[in-house]
């Protein structure tokens, strides 16, 4: 089952979330006015417009919920392996939860960050010079090397090669979409390939919206306070005045996140919104030390790195030298260690007690941190 959190609220959550005029406003509206999200979700007209629906959304809302079949949309997520976690779960992202209108629900594949890691975001422009690319690459390796996990859109250009950087020291990255998360569906079609990557490096693709959403232009301005939501500061490598990378950069100061900008030459389009953001007070970086700095992550690099896993015993030390963040079928364990699979299970399933490792199912274990 891919439902993370199996109460009765659950495919109303769902249901919610595949009606367009139910913000996080109007969803907090309704969860205050009744009892239960089954209630709200068979609200009537006259409770609907006191709550100031207008009446176009009262009759979108009616259809919609005659429409959509929740054990069938459930049954989608299972079939796409998404899973869905609302804001009620355990395991919702903490620093998204303080932001003014969290997501009520998030779709993800792969594996959500704990709140005992760090995040930094790293924006940019689909257009990029070579001096863009560089930085980009160099400044998320730096913070991938040094535990930090890098979010950013999936987009072409900044975004798509931060991700990849941070693939390329195997560490964990988060790409957030403005549209369904279903395989057919990641956009751009381009970097397809590359969500595979993220979920394979245990990471995660997520989104607000359910399966079936399509790319629309204006779900991106939304997606990006979700993406500043989650990290610690935001970092803006290239972007012209009017980049959809400022729209984060405005987030991130909504949220009271820091800002960082990486100046540029003065004559490229492309550095005149990050040299603006400095002007107004971003903090100028020219690598990731200046973001390990300014948001005192040295000591979540020391804590980071008290967290290596150790053996506590002969087989574990076996696995451990075969367990990374790429899943592994106990088979392929049992041919490479040479042990026997009922050691192998017991060690395992101690391991997994112990927090050192983390079953994803069908026999394939990864480690958990």
């Amino acid at each position: 089952m891919s439902i993370s959190n199996q109460n009765q609220n659950t495919k109303y959550y769902l249901g919610f979330a595949k009606i367009p005029c139910i913000g996080p406003v109007k969803f907090k509206q309704l969860q205050k006015c009744f009892p239960t999200l089954e209630q709200a979700w068979n609200a009537p007209m006259h409770t609907l417009s006191e709550l100031g629906f207008s009446q176009n959304n009262i009759s979108e809302f009616i259809r919609l919920r005659q429409e959509i079949n929740l054990d069938q949309e459930i049954e989608a997520l299972e079939k796409e392996n998404i899973t869905l976690l609302t804001i009620e779960d355990e395991n919702y992202p903490k620093l998204l939860k303080e932001i003014y209108d969290p997501p009520f629900v998030l779709f993800y594949r792969g594996t959500l960050p704990t709140d005992n890691e760090f995040l930094v975001a790293i924006v940019g422009s689909r257009k990029y010079s070579n001096y863009g690319k560089q930085i980009s690459n160099s400044i998320a390796r730096e913070l991938a090397e040094n535990g930090i996990i890098v979010v950013s859109g999936l987009a072409l250009g900044i975004d798509a090669m931060a991700h990849q950087a941070a693939l390329d020291c195997q560490a964990k990255t988060i790409a957030v979409l403005g549209c369904g998360i279903e395989k057919s569906n990641i956009y751009p079609v381009h970097n397809r390939m590359l969500a595979d990557k993220i979920i394979a490096t245990n990471g995660c693709v997520m989104s607000e919206h359910p399966i079936g959403t399509p790319p629309y232009k204006s779900n991106f301005p939304q997606r990006n306070r979700i993406i500043s939501g989650l990290s610690l500061g935001t970092l803006i490598i290239e972007a012209a005045l009017k980049s959809g990378a400022l729209i984060t950069a405005r987030f991130a100061l909504e949220q009271n996140r820091e800002v960082f900008a990486v100046p540029g030459s003065i004559t490229s389009l492309t550095s005149e919104g990050t040299n603006n953001l400095i002007k107004m007070g971003a903090r100028p970086t020219t690598c990731g030390q200046d973001i390990l700095d300014a948001l005192n992550l040295k000591q979540a690099t020391d804590y980071i790195a008290t967290q290596k896993i150790t053996a506590d015993s002969k087989d574990e030390a076996k696995l451990l030298e075969h367990l990374s963040r790429e899943p592994k079928h106990i088979d392929e364990l049992g041919r490479l260690t040479k042990m026997p699979s009922s050691a192998i299970n017991a060690t395992l399933t101690l391991m997994e007690m112990k927090g050192k490792v983390r079953h994803l199912g069908a026999m394939k274990y990864v480690l958990a941190r």
